[in-house]
C-alpha cells in the first residue's frame, strides 16, 4: 500500500499560488526527495501534507486514505450540547428581565437565608411557561448558531497537525525548533506525547501506571538517542548540542512517535561535509529500520546519494518526477537549478 499519495493538490493564499496540481506517491520504505529552487513551494507541500495548511484543491491520502478525523457519535453528541447550552443561554439573554423579575425581585425577602431552591424552580417555570415567540424562537436560533459553529469547528480541524502526528506521520522543521533548557531525553519525550495513555490523575495521585509508563517511554527515548548517536549526552540540555547533533536530536524527537513515515525539511542545512555523510548513514538506517523517509533538501550530494525516487517543484508547479538518475539529466531540471542559455 502507498504510504503518501497526492492528487492534484493546490495551496492559494489568496491570488497567490504557492503549490499547483502537485500529483506524486511514495511507497513503503522508500526514500523520496523533493527539491527545487528557494520559493518554489516545497515546505507548503509538507505543510499541506502534515495538516498545518488544508489544501485549496485537491486530496492528501496517507495510507490510502484520506485523513481526516471521522465523524463519531462524540462528536455528534458535542453538537447536540453545542445547540441545547447555546439555545437556552440565547433563550435566557432575550428574555433576562422577565426572569430576574420571577425569580430574584419576586421571592426577595429581608427574611435569612434566601429562598434559592424555590427561585431556581420559579425560574424554569416561568421560561417555560412563556409564549413560545418568547422562548421557543430564540432557542431554535441560538442553538443553530452554536451548532453550526461547533460544525464549522469540527470541518475546520479535522486535518489538524494532532490527527496527522496520532495517523504515523512525523516531521521536522527548516529552522530547527528543540527545547533548549530541556535534556536530550525530555526532548524526546515530548514527540511521544500522543503516544502516553497514563492521565492527569494519574500523574497527580502518583499511581502505579504513571510509572510504569514513565520508565518505559524513558527506556525507549534513550534508545532512539542511541540510534541517532546520542546516547552518551542524553542529560545534556539540548542547547548545548552543537548544530549537527542538534538535526539529530530533532530527528530522533520525531521517530519518538514510531511514525511510519518522516518528513525532513532541509536536514543537511548549516552542515558541514563530514556531518553531511553522516547523516546520509542516518537516513539510511531510519528507512532500513522501516520508516518511510520524505526529504526536501538542496544538498545535491545527499540527494543522489540516498535517494529512490526525486519531485522537482519550481514555482509551485510540478516540472519532473523520477530516479536520480533521470532527474540528473532531464533538461528542464537542469535549467531550473542552472538556468538557461537565453538567461545567460
Amino acid at each position: 500500500m502507498t504510504v503518501l499519495r497526492t492528487r492534484g493538490v493546490t495551496v492559494r493564499f489568496g491570488g497567490l499560488v504557492a503549490v499547483e496540481n502537485v500529483h506524486f506517491a511514495v511507497e513503503p520504505r522508500q526514500i523520496y526527495a523533493v527539491i527545487g529552487p528557494n520559493g518554489a513551494g516545497k515546505t507548503t507541500l509538507f505543510n499541506a501534507v502534515t495538516g498545518i495548511y488544508a489544501p485549496s484543491e485537491g486530496v492528501v491520502e496517507l495510507n490510502g486514505r484520506e485523513q481526516v478525523d471521522p465523524l463519531t457519535k462524540l462528536m455528534v453528541l458535542r453538537f447536540v450540547v453545542a445547540f441545547v447550552s447555546i439555545g437556552i443561554g440565547t433563550a435566557i439573554a432575550v428574555n433576562i428581565e422577565t426572569l430576574w423579575t420571577a425569580t430574584i425581585v419576586d421571592h426577595y425577602t429581608f427574611a435569612q437565608p434566601f429562598p434559592w431552591a424555590l427561585a431556581i424552580g420559579e425560574f424554569w417555570s416561568t421560561l417555560w411557561n412563556m409564549p413560545r415567540t418568547d422562548s421557543l424562537i430564540p432557542l431554535v436560533l441560538g442553538g443553530a448558531v452554536g451548532c453550526a459553529a461547533a460544525f464549522v469547528s469540527w470541518w475546520r480541524g479535522r486535518r489538524a497537525p494532532d490527527h496527522i502526528a496520532r495517523s504515523g506521520v512525523a516531521r521536522t522543521f527548516q529552522n530547527i525548533r528543540l527545547f533548549n533548557e530541556l535534556s536530550l531525553v525530555q526532548n524526546v519525550l515530548v514527540g511521544m506525547d500522543h503516544r502516553m495513555r497514563a492521565g492527569f490523575l494519574s500523574a497527580l495521585f502518583r499511581l502505579p501506571r504513571f510509572f510504569s509508563e514513565r520508565r518505559k517511554f524513558h527506556a525507549e527515548a534513550g534508545q532512539l538517542l542511541e540510534f541517532v548517536g546520542l546516547g552518551s549526552r542524553a542529560d545534556n540540555a539540548a542547547g548545548s548540542l552543537p548544530y549537527g547533533l542538534r538535526r539529530r536530536l530533532e530527528i530522533a524527537r520525531a521517530l519518538a512517535g514510531k511514525p511510519t513515515m518522516i518528513l525532513l525539511d532541509e536536514p543537511a542545512a548549516g552542515m558541514n561535509p563530514s556531518e553531511v555523510v553522516d547523516l546520509m548513514a542516518l537516513i539510511r538506517r531510519v528507512r532500513d529500520a522501516g520508516t518511510t523517509v520524505v526529504l526536501i533538501e538542496h544538498h545535491m550530494r545527499l540527494v543522489m546519494g540516498v535517494s529512490d525516487r526525486i519531485l522537482v517543484l519550481q514555482y509551485g508547479k510540478q516540472i519532473a518526477e523520477g530516479t536520480p538518475a533521470e532527474i540528473r539529466s532531464n533538461p528542464k531540471c537542469v535549467e531550473a537549478y542552472l538556468g538557461s542559455e537565453d538567461h545567460g
